[in-house]
């Protein structure tokens, strides 16, 4: 069971945050980050850490907590954005603009290992979190299928590109299609190696 905040609940502490995000390693598409407040005491034994459920149980478990949070927020920040700011500070910012989102007060915030300034509450960044503390397991539910369903919409824009099958990450099928195509303006994360790569070798061209 994932009961870590179970001993931070009080009469004082009645809303804890669990933040976590999506999409910190692919080469194109945005960060995802959600923030989930569970009611004090409430469990449900399939929620997980998102990477360990099958697609179609995250699909179920995204209704279900979005239905029984006392509060959510689901937030990105764009390829472009990842580019200027780097992938750690783009990820900080994504949490913060999901904790910008809640609808209710909260006396604490667990961060699936984030750190995180400037808040009057108390922060825990919580190694391996999602594994452990049953907000941040629904935060990752939020964020990977917010994230996986944006990807997938990608694809129908960009037809050459399997971004609903590899999400952005940096499989055979995706390097393959980079390297066919290259790589689109807005979507690939020009910071990243593989993507930067490509730029360099067409600069050398030129």
């Amino acid at each position: 069971m994932l009961d870590y905040e179970d001993q931070f609940y009080s009469e004082t502490v009645t809303a804890i945050v669990g933040v976590d995000e999506a999409g910190r390693g692919p080469l194109a598409g945005p960060v995802f980050a959600a923030a989930v407040i569970l009611p004090p005491g409430y469990h449900n034994e399939d929620i997980n850490d998102s990477k360990q459920l099958s697609a179609k149980k995250r699909d179920k478990l995204f209704d279900t907590i979005k239905e029984v949070a006392l509060s959510y927020g689901i937030a990105s920040v764009s390829a472009d954005e990842i580019d200027k700011y780097n992938i750690y500070e783009a990820t900080k910012i994504c949490m913060r603009k999901a904790i910008a989102q809640l609808k209710i007060p909260y006396q604490m915030i667990i961060t699936d290992c984030m750190p995180l300034s400037g808040y009057n509450v108390p922060l825990l960044p919580l190694v391996k979190g999602d594994a452990k503390c049953e907000n941040i397991a629904a935060a990752s539910i939020l964020a990977k299928v917010s994230r996986d369903r944006y990807m997938e919409e990608l694809e129908k824009k960009y037809p050459n590109f399997h971004f609903g099958k590899h999400k952005g990450y940096g499989t055979k099928l995706h390097m393959d299609e980079l390297k066919e195509f290259g790589p689109i303006e807005g979507i690939h994360r020009k910071s990243f190696a593989p993507v930067r790569a490509f730029y360099e070798v067409q600069l050398k061209l030129f």
